[in-house]
């Protein structure tokens, strides 16, 4: 059985990537559903606590798209590392999907953040 094989039929990495597949679809359709490209004034990016009164950055729909193609890019990227480290050590390939999958829990909760404070 060849190293991909026994990647894809491991138990846990399959559940792991399942999670993160379905967490990035997820994140990726709420943030493109709650998306208004007629909107002229822009959509809160940044909000910095230490600036006081000017702590609001605006920005424009593609920046928020950005946090879509982030998501899409952890996931891609996390795979291809855990696929390459299996065969060295199983554990430490788990660990890189399990951390995948807290960084877009993450990103998902700040891009819905942002969107909220419109």
């Amino acid at each position: 059985m060849s190293s991909e094989q026994k990647y894809f039929h491991d138990r846990v990495v399959l559940l792991l990537l399942s999670v993160s597949t379905f967490l990035v679809i997820l994140g990726s359709l709420l943030i493109l559903l709650r998306l208004d490209s007629g909107r002229n004034e822009g959509y809160i990016i940044q909000y910095r606590t230490n600036l006081g009164i000017t702590a609001y950055k605006a920005g424009n729909v593609s920046e928020l798209m950005g946090f879509a193609l982030f998501l899409v890019l952890v996931l891609v990227v996390n795979t291809v590392l855990s696929m390459r480290v299996y065969d060295v050590h199983r554990q430490y390939s788990i660990g890189i999907l399990s951390m995948g999958t807290l960084l877009i829990v993450l990103a998902f909760i700040v891009s819905n953040a942002l969107l909220v404070l419109r």
